[in-house]
């Protein structure tokens, strides 16, 4: 019996306040999804120390990059604070930035969702939007502060990891983010927009490698049945190939 791809999930993080503990918490959507899919998830701390984390990582055999309903810290993306903006915990971003650096150095299968594909973009040299709505001539809207259900079209670019994992048709996304990538890194295509061009997904243009960010959350309640191959598609990645038996040549008597 073959084993289970181990899959990391980078979780939330909250400071300690005044009147509680530090937390950290991990969405159910992430694990079930991975566990749907035929993986084994394995929840990720924040761990500070570097071999730590790297020994952490050398047991698994890919690494979903999970989003946060805050945003990438705009002060440390060179912005002045739009009033949309509310920075993530410090520890929750310095965590994301270290853990997606060494993935991407050790060429680990990596899915990055939500704020999770803005930190990839820009630790390989991309930059964000800071406000879609400010910053895009024509911007439909990408956030709905009542609407927790929002969905639009996403236009695939063929050929893509993206393409093949989605197949033909019109295909609808849920969508809950107000900054977005606008260059994007060297490392990386576009995989697919939305129809005002923002770009909803982005992905390294290597066979052998599965790296691949989403606007979009697969994993959320709101997501559709087609969504689920967003997971299919990475364990498939990330499962060890089956080792070759090879039979010897059955020798004729004499």
């Amino acid at each position: 019996m073959s084993k289970k791809p181990l899959i990391g999930i980078t979780g939330d993080f909250r400071p300690e306040q005044k009147e509680s503990q530090a937390l950290s918490w991990f969405f159910t959507g992430y694990y079930d999804s991975v566990t749907d899919a035929g993986g084994i998830p394995v929840m990720m701390p924040p761990l500070a120390d570097d071999d730590d984390l790297k020994q952490f990582l050398e047991q698994l055999d890919g690494l979903i990059l999970s989003g946060c309903a805050l945003d990438l810290d705009p002060i440390r993306l060179g912005f002045e604070k739009h009033p949309a903006s509310r920075a993530m915990p410090l520890r929750r971003e310095d965590f994301d930035r270290r853990v997606c650096t060494m993935a991407m150095e050790m060429k680990m299968p990596l899915l990055a969702i939500g704020s999770g594909m803005q930190l990839m973009n820009v630790i390989s040299g991309g930059t964000l939007h800071q406000h879609v709505t400010e910053d895009v001539p024509g911007a439909m809207y990408h956030r709905d502060g009542v609407e927790a259900n929002l969905r639009h079209i996403i236009n695939i670019e063929p050929g893509t990891r993206v393409d093949k994992m989605y197949g033909p048709g019109e295909i609808r996304v849920n969508s809950q983010h107000h900054m977005a990538v606008k260059y994007v890194s060297k490392m990386f295509v576009v995989s697919a927009t939305a129809p005002d061009g923002v770009i909803e997904a982005i992905e390294v243009p290597d066979e052998d490698w599965f790296c691949v960010g989403v606007q979009w959350h697969p994993q959320n309640h709101s997501a559709s049945a087609l969504d689920m191959q967003v997971f299919e598609n990475f364990l498939s990645a990330c499962e060890e190939p089956e080792p070759q038996i090879l039979q010897m040549p059955v020798r004729k008597a004499a």
